[in-house]
């Protein structure tokens, strides 16, 4: 009998959530994704100071003030060495504090798929990770146009992947395990992985763009146990930790097909959506609303402790 992890690969995409390459290395998922508390793991690690050590020495040649632009380089690095690994798509952050400004998203994104290029990374294996706000959205709009495919995170709700679905999004990453621990933290459940609420979110996201023909992938992310893992198999793609993978691959058993495109549950009745219709229903919805903020936050100070580090790196260089 196949591992529950073969059999899933059999239905659902599976990508790798994590910034460490020796796991990537080890798992073989399909796509990996990272982000700024990934990255920021992976750059204390020893096995990766000579990806570290390139982006402090590129950084001292700058000259002063480049604490930004080498956790780019970093990000890059660990992106590029990735790309060797994998055969479909990396996920490269924008900084979560750009999550309310357009054009700056914009700005990085490009300078993020421009760069990769420059090292013989063609655009079509990159995935530009942005926060599933209004002004996310409309820079995913943006560059979806211009034929850079958008990963939009931090999403919780199905207004927020109405709005990445109209917006042409290549792809969203429902965040299945933080909008269980709202629910838990709220004095609900217990929850069995059929009424888990990020398990029954995503199916009610998978459903509504099947049923409208959208095109848009769902790829479940933040799972707290394989339960949720399981009830999601068939989903177009799953993006998992290395734990979670380990216990999947070290289980023999039956694995069923949950989500189907040619057989979804009842969906939502279309939704129109423009700026004050979003911005209403999602401050509408609590749980959403708060892991939104709380998922920026969170991003933010990692993002800063990684910039702290690099600066830190950057000022011993000089001194050296």
């Amino acid at each position: 009998m196949p591992s529950k992890l073969d059999q899933l690969r059999s239905m659902t995409v599976v990508v790798s959530d994590t910034g460490d390459i020796e796991t990537v290395r080890r798992l073989k998922p399909q796509d990996c994704t990272t982000n700024p508390t990934l990255l920021l793991k992976a750059a204390e690690m020893p096995a990766y100071a000579h990806l570290v050590d390139e982006a402090i020495d590129w950084g001292r040649a700058q000259g002063g003030g480049a604490v930004h632009a080498t956790c780019d380089r970093l990000a890059l690095n660990f992106g590029a060495e990735l790309s060797k690994i994998v055969p479909g798509r990396v996920s490269t952050e924008v900084d979560a504090d750009l999550s309310f400004d357009t054009a700056a998203t914009l700005d990085k994104a490009r300078a993020f798929i421009n760069a990769y290029e420059a090292r013989g990374v063609g655009r079509e294996r990159i995935l530009i990770k942005v926060a599933s706000t209004w002004e996310g959205i409309r820079a995913a709009e943006v560059l979806q146009k211009e034929g850079i495919d958008c990963n939009l995170t931090l999403l919780f709700s199905l207004t927020q992947a109405v709005a990445a679905a109209d917006a042409g999004a290549f792809l969203i990453s429902p965040f299945v395990g933080r909008i269980l621990d709202w629910h838990v933290k709220a004095g609900e459940g217990p929850f069995t992985a059929e009424t888990d609420p990020g398990v029954t979110s995503v199916r009610q996201i998978y459903a509504y763009y099947k049923k409208y023909g959208i095109s848009t992938v769902v790829m479940g992310a933040s799972f707290r146990n394989t339960g949720e893992i399981e009830a999601l198999a068939g989903c177009d793609r799953l993006t998992i930790g290395p734990a979670l993978l380990d216990q999947l691959a070290a289980d023999e058993g039956v694995l069923e097909r949950k989500l189907d495109a040619s057989n979804v549950a009842e969906a939502p009745a279309r939704i129109e959506l423009d700026e004050k219709a979003f911005r209403f229903a999602l401050n509408e919805d609590q749980m959403a609303t708060e892991k939104l903020s709380e998922g920026i936050r969170l991003f933010v100070k990692d993002l800063r402790t990684l910039r702290g580090l690099v600066a830190r790196r950057l000022e011993g260089a000089q001194a050296a």
